[in-house]
């Protein structure tokens, strides 16, 4: 990351409190991830940033998060008083998730509805082109502890038989004599009514108190019965965990720095800095909040990465970004389009969809610390089993018995003997170990089975690529690659070739990219209501009266977040489909009062939408109607975050722009024998320290540039020049890839 320009005056929440030195307000981004937690700090005043990792603590994360915190604060020369805001990228509800973790969770719907989790949806997955095949997952409640309630809502919220108590309290009495903790609370039409859902947790409060419960109508204000009974039901899920979780890192907050909190109110959490979490929206809450919502928080870690790229990219000057973030368990992905990460609200998290607003990212088991395998039929696989943080990769030297890609890449040559910067020393005779072990039995010797764990693990990468571009009806090929993460940039150039990308961007400190993410991204709430209407009937004022009501919530929870209304910022959409279509197309709805004239706007802009995404419109066949289906609203609260600006050599002024490409001139700090291709063998490869490249430097593969939290790997065929915002940008040199050394050659 290159250093920022002090900060423009941006709103933001309070100021500090009594206690912080003056001139030494600081926010702190931390990321906590399955090996290292990355932590970056900010100087509000001075926009000085640091950053720093530590190795994740899995028995207790809130360990990892506070020694992180306390590493940066000792680096930066200041005490935890200094400490005013920590926003957070937590693991906690997708690691939950993902193994399938819900605890004794309880269903309560309407009556005759009982079946609606059996039933789900008849889509059938890819793959399966007999559904007689394929077995639905298991529900993530059992049969025997969902309950039904008597009392119907239609469509428009108008009761048609009342809420009935005595079943009420009977379903709530059945779920806390089976000790069940967290309860989901779904009925028909809740969206358009939540009263009964209300008086349901009223119930449930009265005679279940110790039960966490979540609404329909406050997790998801839309139609869709299944999918808004799962969203929900997730939320139940892992309320519990993170209530928990957050509870003890604020405590802990409070005790490490005893400030009084910007906004306390009625906060359940102790007093400290103010403390953030990132939402998997692209922006976060305060973690008074997260509680209420935590459902919000399932992609937290994946969004600071992709919002983090996004802003580097486009400062960098680049408009259309893949983003690969990847960690020691896993590898995600994303697209950024005009500067900003595409939304989706049709993502899933493990075996369970959640219907909420979130970066869309695909998630793959290709990180540095992904198992090499053999499958039954004696083929090599890798991932998605990881090492982890405990015991990790052989090389560690923490008792693991498995080979995996840090083992790999270490054996060849391609990362140093060490992590961040010598404090993990790494062991390459286990590592050389394992890896001829499992070369044994495959008939290989080292270098072919440490290239081919790297090369299924770069394809793995690859695929999850074409998730979010092909599947998705974009060309990969007009994308620039940005990587970063611990291992994202290990398999920098085999990506490019794979795919046909023109380039590749690599960030100063990339394995901090997710943390200082978190330090870029606003406050953010959404709201949505169902609100299906055909665009011929549609009442312009009814659209204005329901986005009204919506800004109004929106408004009231950034109050809660302690912006002053004129620092609030609202950003309305709406979800639009052709008559008869399964599914809608979100698209902006114009700034203004809503009359006729916007609204054909909003239509328009779905029409152009619909062209680009399945290549066809009606724009101009009459007899094809437009429905509107939800109404959204986004509230953001702006905050104070850093401005990237061009790198210097000494003297202070940016460096001139760099004549056309001659002969590398950084000086490398040594060689070592390194392998890019087991024909070849190994050859001495030229190593350089980032730190000493400045702007219009150029490096010729092979070689290998290392930093503190990452190290990027220039296979033979490929080089790398810095720009002037110190991003190292990845690209092929004509003529043929050779395995022999570069050396200081004229580039081409």
């Amino acid at each position: 990351m290159p250093p920022p320009d002090p900060p423009a005056p941006t709103p933001s929440p309070p100021g500090p409190a009594p206690g912080v030195p003056p001139g030494r307000r600081i926010r702190v981004g931390v990321d906590t991830g399955g090996t290292f937690t990355d932590v970056v700090a900010f100087d509000e005043d001075s926009g000085e940033l640091v950053a720093t990792k530590t190795p994740s603590t899995p028995a207790d994360p809130a360990d990892g998060f506070l020694d992180g915190i306390a590493k940066v604060l000792a680096v930066l020369g200041v005490g935890a008083e200094a400490v005013a805001a920590v926003c957070h990228g937590t693991t906690v509800a997708t690691n939950q998730l993902l193994e399938g973790k819900v605890g004794r969770l309880g269903f309560v719907t309407t009556e005759g509805f009982g079946a609606l989790l059996e039933i789900a949806r008849q889509s059938v997955p890819d793959g399966y082109g007999n559904s007689y095949f394929w077995v639905k997952p298991p529900r993530i409640v059992p049969a025997d502890l969902v309950r039904t309630v008597a009392g119907r809502l239609d469509h428009s919220g108008a009761e048609l038989r009342p809420f009935d108590e005595d079943q009420a309290r009977a379903a709530a009495r059945f779920l806390r004599d089976r000790e069940v903790e967290a309860v989901g609370v779904c009925f028909l039409h809740a969206y358009a009514n939540p009263a009964h859902e209300r008086r349901m947790r009223e119930v449930l409060a009265e005679e279940h108190p110790q039960a966490a419960v979540s609404l329909s109508s406050e997790v998801l204000r839309e139609y869709r019965e299944y999918e808004r009974a799962m969203t929900t039901l997730v939320d139940a899920a892992v309320k519990p965990r993170v209530g928990r979780y957050m509870a003890t890192i604020a405590r802990r907050l409070a005790a490490m720095a005893p400030t009084p909190s910007a906004r306390r109110g009625g906060d359940p959490l102790p007093a400290g800095p103010s403390f953030y979490v990132m939402k998997s929206n692209g922006g976060v809450l305060s973690a008074a909040e997260v509680v209420n919502q935590p459902i919000s928080t399932v992609l937290s870690g994946p969004a600071a990465g992709a919002l983090g790229a996004a802003l580097v990219t486009r400062t960098a000057g680049f408009e259309r970004v893949l983003t690969l973030d990847g960690g020691g368990t896993s590898t995600d992905v994303s697209v950024v389009l005009e500067g900003e990460p595409t939304l989706t609200t049709e993502g899933s998290v493990g075996a369970y969809p959640s219907k909420i607003p979130m970066i869309d990212v695909v998630t793959v088991g290709a990180g540095g610390g992904s198992v090499a395998w053999l499958s039954r039929e004696g083929g090599l696989k890798v991932g998605p089993r990881s090492a982890g943080a405990d015991p990790g990769p052989m090389c560690y030297g923490r008792g693991g018995a498995e080979p995996t890609v840090t083992d790999a890449n270490l054996v060849l040559g391609r990362i140093p003997p060490h992590l961040l910067g010598g404090e993990v020393p790494l062991d390459p005779a286990a590592a050389r170990a394992g890896l001829e072990a499992l070369g044994a039995k495959l008939d290989l010797d080292l270098p072919a089975v440490a290239a081919g764990v790297l090369e299924i693990a770069a394809w793995n990468q690859a695929n999850a690529l074409r998730q979010v571009t092909v599947q998705r009806g974009l060309d990969v090929r007009d994308f620039v690659l940005a990587t970063f993460g611990g291992s994202g940039s290990l398999a920098v150039c085999r990506l490019l070739e794979l795919l046909g990308l023109p380039a590749a961007l690599v960030p100063r400190d990339p394995g901090n990219l997710s943390a200082f993410g978190l330090l870029t991204v606003d406050v953010k709430n959404d709201e949505v209501q169902t609100a299906v209407a055909r665009h011929a009937d549609l009442d312009p004022a009814a659209v204005a009266a329901t986005l009204a009501a919506l800004e109004a919530r929106a408004a009231r929870s950034l109050d809660a977040e302690g912006f002053a209304r004129p620092a609030h910022r609202y950003l309305r959409s709406a979800d639009l489909r052709y008559f008869g279509q399964a599914f809608e197309v979100r698209v902006p709805v114009p700034e203004g009062p809503v009359d006729a004239e916007l609204t054909e706007a909003t239509v328009a802009a779905f029409h152009d939408a619909h062209q680009r995404l399945y290549g066809y419109s009606f724009r101009d066949d009459p007899t094809q109607q437009v429905e509107w289906v939800n109404l959204r609203v986004t509230g953001v609260g702006p905050i104070r975050r850093p401005t990237l600006r061009p790198l210097t050599r000494e003297g202070g002024m940016p460096d001139p722009p760099r004549p056309a490409p001659g002969v590398p001139d950084p000086d490398p700090v040594g060689t070592r024998p390194a392998c890019f291709d087991p024909s070849h063998g190994f050859v001495d490869t030229a190593i350089y320290r980032r730190d000493d490249l400045s702007p219009g430097d150029l490096i010729v593969g092979p070689a290998v540039a290392e930093e503190y939290g990452a190290t990027v790997p220039l296979l033979p065929g490929f080089q790398a020049e810095v720009d002037r915002f110190g991003n190292l940008v990845v690209t092929r040199r004509e003529g043929p890839r050779s395995g022999a050394p570069a050396g200081r050659e004229q580039a081409s």
